[in-house]
This record gives C-alpha cells, sequence and structure tokens, in this order.
C-alpha cells in the first residue's frame, strides 16, 4: 500500500489530466486553457507593474513602457473566455456598446437624412456606359410608337 501511496505523490499534474480523459480534444482543450490562463496572468502582472509604484526596498527599477500592447493581449485573452470590456459612457442613454454613439446621437442622425434630399448611388460593373438626359416620353399616348 505504501508504494501506491508514494506513485500517487509522484504523479504530477500532466499525468492526472492524462489519466483523467482520454480523448485528445479534451486534453487539448485543457493544455489551452491553461495556458490562455498563464497568458493573462502574465499579462495582468504586466500591467499592474506598469500602473504601480514598488517600494524602494524592493529594488527594482521602474520601468518604463507603453502598456498598449500588453492591454490589447490582456483583453484578447479575456474575450476567449468570454468576458467584455466597455467604455465608461458606452451604456448611457441605452446604446449599448455601440461605439460611443448614444442613442440621442442615432435619432439625431437619422433626422438629419430624412431632410436632405434623397440620393440613389447605382454601380454599374459593365463599361463604356452613355448616360444622357432625355425628355420622359408620356405612357398613354406613346405606346406602340416605343423603339428600341
Amino acid at each position: 500500500m505504501e508504494e501506491k501511496k508514494l506513485e500517487e505523490k509522484k504523479k504530477g499534474i500532466f499525468s492526472k489530466i492524462k489519466e483523467a480523459t482520454d480523448d485528445k480534444e479534451e486534453q487539448l482543450a485543457i493544455l489551452s486553457t491553461f495556458v490562455r490562463l498563464g497568458i493573462l496572468i502574465w499579462s495582468g502582472g504586466i500591467l499592474t507593474l506598469a500602473y504601480v509604484d514598488l517600494p524602494p526596498a524592493l529594488q527594482i527599477p521602474k520601468q518604463d513602457l507603453d502598456p498598449t500592447f500588453i492591454a490589447s493581449v490582456f483583453t484578447g485573452v479575456l474575450a476567449t473566455f468570454g468576458v467584455q470590456t466597455a467604455k465608461k459612457g458606452a451604456m448611457k442613454d441605452g446604446g449599448g456598446g455601440g461605439g460611443g454613439i448614444t442613442k440621442a446621437d442615432l435619432q439625431e442622425l437619422i433626422n438629419a437624412a430624412k431632410e436632405t434630399a434623397p440620393a440613389q448611388v447605382i454601380r454599374v460593373e459593365q463599361a463604356p456606359l452613355v448616360i444622357s438626359a432625355v425628355e420622359p416620353k408620356d405612357a398613354k399616348t406613346d405606346k406602340g410608337n416605343q423603339s428600341t
């Protein structure tokens, strides 16, 4: 019995995961979760060190670094776990995270578009094309005289 207990103590976390799941896809999913957690902890630590002044007793000099890349890695990894970050004013006025446009701003843009002259964009992918102005014909009097 003592030999079995010693063998169980010597087993690492990876060998326990391998024994618990026989499916390779499950093993890769667990491994990818651990990798993402490691990256999340690393980027969170670097971001913390970018904004926190450490006491002089630790003798670690303050590093001047641009945290934008680390912050993008941090938010990217958070997104893989389903966590969405939002701006401070994104949820005000019913604008559910629409890139900073509130519902009132959207309504103002719609009203401004209604007041402008109507326009239509036509895309033609065949050339050559000739556009000329012609007087419209009366459909009632010119039914049989239309030429193509």
